[in-house]
């Protein structure tokens, strides 16, 4: 089958590789329909995280099951399902307490693990991790672009208005116009925000913020935003979302919270010196929640929302390749030519 490897800074092919095939009972293996590249995956594109020539790439995919192992109990072949980013068994202390991404037997798509960027993926752990797609949509391709960024990004975003404590009648603040970042305006939008300040310099990325509930924008950077949002809110957004990950974000979004607020961070942290205002959340009791979000735990109730209609984040999908087409997909993300890119394989 093909699938896309790593090679070096900016190299990324897609090669024949062996099939997977069923290595423990737990196992699945999904026939691949839909995937995507992540903001994420420009940090080893850029050179920017150590990554070892050979690794597979991609940890956002949706597939249709061709084989189970013997004791996989939830799924059978055939089913349509949609994978978190993470895999786990659903099973351990940490799971039970919905933070599977900490699952003491799981782990993530890609590296030494199959990736989602290819034809074909061996899921393990697949009834702890695989969400089956119901029945009656499995079909509607609409709905399904509409699906997939449940596996990571608008699930992500979510985490961060959760993390941040959006509630109806909240003013919040988003850090960042990227994917993860107009998830996050969805998201509040959902939560019940009253006002949603995206931070961010993209016009086209503007325009879907506004689209997903984005109230106002604020286009400058650093010190000039963070002045901008507090008069903007007259002290402050009371729930911030920093979904960027480096230290300039986060500065910002230390800068613009409101005293007593809450600060939601998912960025994935890349770059030297992670030093932040620890004295400014601690003088004004802003509270710092977040990380690598549970996607697994979210689905459910993103997913019944979507089905619904009542959740739709495809628009940050706004180009489409083949398998073949992958490297092309990193160029144009890289070149900000792309927000984020669904792979059809």
């Amino acid at each position: 089958m093909k699938a896309t490897v790593y090679y070096a800074p900016g190299d990324v092919r897609v090669e024949n590789v062996p099939d997977p095939t069923i290595q423990q009972p737990t196992d699945a293996i999904v026939r691949i329909t839909h995937a995507c590249i992540c903001g994420s995956d420009l940090w080893f594109y850029r050179g920017e995280e150590e990554w070892q020539p050979g690794w597979r790439t991609g940890h956002e995919w949706m597939g249709i099951v061709e084989e189970v192992g013997s004791l996989v109990r939830t799924l059978k072949k055939g089913d349509r399902v949609l994978a978190p980013f993470a895999f786990s068994d659903g099973t351990c202390e940490f799971c039970h307490k919905g933070i599977q991404t900490s699952c003491v037997h799981g782990g993530f798509w890609g590296t030494t693990n199959d990736g989602g960027q290819a034809e074909a993926i061996r899921s393990p752990l697949a009834d702890g991790t695989l969400v089956v797609i119901p029945k009656d949509v499995e079909n509607d391709d609409d709905l399904l672009t509409a699906i997939l960024p449940l596996t990571d990004v608008m699930s992500t975003g979510h985490h961060a208005a959760v993390s941040a404590g959006v509630r109806t009648g909240r003013t919040v603040a988003v850090v960042g116009d990227g994917a993860v970042g107009l998830c996050g305006v969805l998201a509040a939008k959902r939560l019940g925000a009253e006002r949603i300040i995206i931070l961010g310099r993209h016009t086209s990325r503007l325009e879907i913020a506004r689209r997903f509930g984005a109230t106002d924008v604020v286009s400058s950077r650093g010190e000039e935003a963070i002045a901008a949002v507090k008069e903007m809110t007259q002290g402050g957004a009371e729930s911030v979302l920093e979904c960027v990950g480096n230290q300039s974000a986060m500065a910002t979004a230390i800068g613009i919270a409101r005293p007593g607020g809450a600060i939601g961070y998912v960025g994935v942290p890349h770059g030297s010196g992670q030093n932040f205002n620890l004295n400014r959340l601690f003088m004004n009791n802003i509270t710092l929640r977040g990380g690598v979000a549970p996607v697994r735990a979210y689905i459910p109730q993103l997913l019944a929302d979507t089905v619904a209609g009542k959740l739709n984040a495809s628009a940050v999908l706004d180009l489409t390749v083949d398998l073949d087409g992958v490297p092309r997909g990193y160029a144009a993300m890289d070149s900000r030519e792309a927000i984020k890119v669904m792979v059809r394989p």
